[in-house]
């Protein structure tokens, strides 16, 4: 926010004054707004966002503290300046205690009154970067939560690079759980609104009846309730984004409405007559079935395509499981300052890794930060696990790469020889590996340990020389110790 563009209310009864202010800030390139009374400036207030306000003290109907303690209940990062002709230490601290910027007496110098405006949009900037670093740190931990090495997360990632700089309605899709949300999040805060709103409403969570004012609003008097006027989401979205979660659960009179303002890029409060313009993205998610709901009449096609420009299908996390465990070490460290450290047996990985986990991502997390409470010692067991066994075979992930599975199983083995110190850890590996390394071989080939091809010895001989080499390059790399271990059997060179 720069002060050349900054949107100023001015409410005082003074006719002279407020001409005299709104002359010079307008000078300064300033957006003003004037009013004569504490009743005109709540609803000033309501109608559009202030970067600014100054505050007479002593107004006709509702006095400017009054106004004050309003105008911060309904926004606390209200930036008031307060202004009074009767200058007392009691009204300055009043005006303090209730949150004002800052304190002006009446005479006041224009100069006076342009330098107050730098010093407080100056203020409320560096607030708001202080708010969006806290809000950036949070999502360094949500978006960590966007971990995967499946191909089909990597497709998930590639989408939103590809999308993310422009303004296409986005559709959602997936189980509960499997993070819509937080891609709906990524989307926003790699794309050019980054730094403007990001609102969430839930389709689902919210009834019907009430649905319509959430999301566009309503005037004072448009139903019984409607003591005062309230700005819906599509408002307070305006130049951000708009996540519309469960969308297969909006009522379809509704969904009429909604179409409308996402052609029109203008909405009607309840009770209102006139037009408001929004600038809105609008980014939607369901775990419904869409295609049939319209079958059934009970969501209409034309939104349909309105929401669907793209498609963004996220996996469950059973279809992923080798993700399981990176997912498990984001969610330990990420709760390592509120629970303490902690680490996984390999047993208990094991059973995170086979679960079928219904409630997907969500639920694992919700597991992880159970276990990390039960698990005083440091180490998560098993019976640290609200989950129950699982076969040996579900605990190796079906979509896992050979190389993974080597790596994870290694981890393991490396971890239990922690203890023996004088170890050659690279010895006791290939001792581990070769074993079933050489029976898996001997089962390929039935036990055959002769060549293949019935050549010459010579051209054999030459063969098994140039292949032993070759595989004592790859597999014999010096020790730490200096010694290069054993070769491997030339049979095996042949058949491998």
């Amino acid at each position: 926010m720069s002060a050349a563009s900054a949107r100023i209310l001015i409410a005082d009864d003074e006719d002279s004054l407020r001409w005299v202010l709104e002359k010079g800030l307008r000078q300064a390139g300033h957006e003003v707004t004037s009013v004569k009374d504490g009743e005109g400036a709540l609803r000033a207030f309501e109608a559009e966002p202030f970067d600014l306000v100054f505050l007479d003290v002593r107004m006709p109907g509702l006095d400017g503290l009054t106004v004050l303690g309003r105008l911060r209940e309904r926004r606390a990062d209200a930036t008031v300046v307060v202004m009074t002709a009767h200058g007392t230490m009691d009204t300055a601290i009043q005006a303090m205690q209730r949150g004002a910027y800052d304190y002006l007496a009446k005479p006041f110098d224009l100069d006076e009154v342009l330098l107050l405006v730098e010093r407080a949009l100056t203020a409320r900037r560096l607030t708001q970067e202080v708010t969006q670093l806290k809000s950036g740190l949070q999502e360094v931990w949500e978006f960590g939560a966007l971990i995967g090495r499946h191909p089909r997360m990597q497709d998930v990632y590639k989408t939103i690079g590809r999308i993310a700089g422009s303004d296409v309605s986005v559709l959602l899709r997936g189980e509960s759980g499997t993070g819509k949300e937080l891609i709906a999040r990524a989307i926003h805060h790699y794309s050019r609104r980054a730094g403007r709103p990001f609102v969430a409403v839930s389709c689902a969570a919210i009834p019907g009846t009430l649905l319509e004012s959430e999301m566009f609003g309503h005037e004072r008097g448009a139903f019984t309730d409607a003591k005062e006027r309230r700005l819906g989401r599509f408002e307070l979205a305006h130049g951000g984004t708009l996540y519309l979660d469960e969308i297969g659960d909006m009522p379809v009179e509704l969904q009429t409405k909604l179409l409308r303002a996402l052609q029109e890029r203008a909405i009607e409060r309840l009770g209102g007559h006139d037009p408001i313009r929004v600038d809105v993205r609008v980014l939607a998610a369901t775990n419904r079935d869409l295609e049939a709901l319209m079958k059934e009449g009970r969501f209409r096609e034309d939104l349909y395509y309105r929401l669907n420009v793209v498609t963004v299908q996220l996996p469950p996390l059973r279809e992923r499981r080798r993700d399981i465990p990176l997912l498990v070490e984001h969610f330990l460290a990420k709760y390592a300052d509120e629970l303490g450290e902690r680490g996984v047996a390999p047993e208990a990985l094991d059973r995170l890794v086979g679960h079928d986990w219904p409630g997907n991502v969500r639920e694992l997390e919700n597991v992880v930060q159970r276990a990390m409470v039960m698990a005083t010692s440091g180490v998560i067991l098993p019976e640290h696990l609200p989950i129950g066994p699982v076969s040996a075979a579900a605990s190796v992930a079906v979509d896992a790469t050979l190389e993974e599975i080597i790596e994870r199983k290694l981890v393991e083995c490396v971890r239990g020889l922690r203890e023996h110190a004088s170890a050659n850890l690279y010895d006791l590996m290939i001792g581990l590996v070769e074993k079933p390394l050489l029976r898996a071989v001997l089962r390929e080939t039935g036990g055959n340990q002769v060549p293949r091809s019935s050549a010459s010895t010579a051209t054999r001989s030459g063969r098994s020389s140039s292949s032993t080499g070759s595989t004592s390059r790859r597999w014999g790399a010096s020790s730490r110790g200096g010694r290069r271990p054993k070769s491997l059997p030339p049979w095996v060179i042949l058949h491998l």
